[in-house]
């Protein structure tokens, strides 16, 4: 999935949430109608210690924390444009 097409940041995506990885897989996803909003949810109102085993998946694409953090970079850099 190529991310810099505009489009990434409109499609539904599932967040997981939790101090590694496990804990989020067991924990289950939130579910965002925007892959914009879970990147802004995780990244603004998450506790830092959820972001450890994050993982944000959108369509069969999965990113983990620092992929996380380029995307909400791209996002806050596509807004400001």
């Amino acid at each position: 999935m190529n991310i810099m097409t505009k489009g990434f940041f409109s499609l539904p995506a599932e967040l997981f949430l939790g101090s590694d990885r496990s804990t989020a897989l067991a924990a289950g996803p939130r579910h965002f109608t925007t892959s914009a909003k879970a990147l802004r949810f995780a990244l603004e109102q998450a506790a830092p210690v959820s972001l450890r085993g994050a993982r944000l998946r959108v369509g069969s694409h999965s990113y983990g924390p620092a992929a996380m953090g380029g995307l909400y970079a791209r996002l806050a850099a596509a807004k400001a444009a």
